[in-house]
């Protein structure tokens, strides 16, 4: 067995783990306080102990997700299957929004018509035990998941934390109840529906960002450019785009400029290295595309300053790459991209005649061919690299 894939099962093993305890706590929780909420008739209680039913569903499902997420890649999936991780995470989502939802319609109905609610020691007692085992849950589901670099987990343990909480509050509405007959059953019970909703929903964002392919975070985009440029003869780096295929699974692609002059077999060799660099050592599949700079060229050199000043004028985040100079008689045609921003406003066609009204000022015996490029992964331009 690989490294790597020796790292991925005992990412599974410890996911497998963190699941059968997240099922086995939750189910007992989940009976004690059913049975606490159905002898005391408090909705709240019962709303509380559907909630850690939720919750058990919820790390069965992050098990199975697991458990499918360590197939290895096949004909059909040559990415693998580690996304099936944002998938079970996504299910869970949808779950706890359900049982939020059916939680706030008993609520509302408890409201309209209240009952008298019986405290009883027995219901205390449950409540305590569960406040107690969900914080061990949370040490041990944080601990975890930042061990194994599970977002599923971390999320888990933010909902042990949250259950703590409402579990509390219950506790709390259930004491004011039972001492100064004010009933706070129902509506306790719509705030717990609630929190559990507004959980569901950022469970819904978190799961559907990488399975939409949310951009890298600048950390990382930071990272590959820094570790890009430290090798020798790197000037600049370009069009960096991350593709998220689960923990493990990350293909990337990037533009490299290094002198044209230098010897190409060479320069190669430094782009190899690079991208097996990244593999071994961030676990990135890199696939690198050359771009040879003219550095020896004062024309090319002049005319790239102009234009870098030129867009920087229109927009600080612009910057200018793949500049190519074509003599077309008396005038030179000017080929090159302008890498804009995703939030980038101006429309295509009215950034390319600004820029090419700016060049025109400056020099009247250059077209400008311009074509533009939308980052996916933006590298602000005044950290990149210049030629002299």
């Amino acid at each position: 067995m690989s490294a790597e894939n020796e790292k991925n099962h005992k990412r599974a093993y410890y996911g497998r783990l963190a699941g059968w305890v997240g099922i086995v706590c939750n189910m007992l929780l989940s009976a004690g306080k059913f049975i606490a909420g159905t002898f005391s008739g408090s909705v709240s209680i019962t709303a509380d102990a559907l909630n850690n039913f939720s919750d058990a569903s919820s790390s069965l499902i992050s098990l199975i997700g697991f458990q499918l997420s360590e197939k290895r890649a096949d004909a059909e999936h040559p990415y693998g299957h580690a996304r099936y991780e944002y998938i079970s995470g996504f299910v869970v989502a949808i779950l706890v929004i359900v049982i939020g939802i059916e939680l706030l319609k008993s609520g509302i109905e408890r409201i309209i018509t209240p009952q008298d609610v019986e405290f009883t020691l027995v219901s205390a007692i449950v409540m305590l035990t569960s406040i107690a085992v969900k914080f061990g849950m949370m040490i041990f589901d944080r601990s975890v998941g930042k061990h194994i670099d599970s977002q599923t987990l971390i999320a888990a343990a933010a909902d042990s934390r949250n259950d703590c909480i409402v579990t509390g509050a219950v506790l709390a509405a259930s004491l004011i109840s039972h001492y100064t007959g004010v009933q706070l059953d129902g509506i306790m019970a719509v705030a717990v529906a609630g929190f559990i909703l507004y959980s569901g929903a950022g469970l819904v964002k978190d799961t559907m960002d990488p399975l939409l392919g949310n951009a890298p975070s600048p950390e990382l985009v930071e990272k590959i450019r820094r570790k890009i440029l430290s090798y020798p003869g790197v000037l600049g780096t370009h069009d960096l785009i991350v593709h998220d295929y689960g923990h493990g699974r990350k293909f990337a692609t990037v533009h490299v400029e290094m002198a044209a002059e230098e010897n190409v077999i060479e320069s190669h060799a430094v782009i190899d290295q690079i991208e097996r660099d990244f593999l071994s050592s961030e676990g990135i599949n890199m696939l690198i595309h050359f771009d040879p700079v003219l550095t020896d060229d004062s024309a090319v050199s002049e005319i790239r300053r102009e234009l870098e000043q030129t867009v920087r004028l229109i927009d600080e985040r612009l910057s200018v790459h793949d500049l190519r100079l074509v003599s077309c008689g008396d005038i030179t045609n000017a080929e090159f991209d302008v890498a804009v921003p995703t939030d980038f406003k101006m429309d295509e066609s009215e950034l390319r005649a600004e820029i090419e009204r700016f060049m025109s000022q400056k020099r009247a015996d250059i077209r400008c061919v311009i074509t533009v490029d939308r980052s996916f992964a933006a590298i602000p331009p005044d950290e990149l690299p210049r030629e002299d």
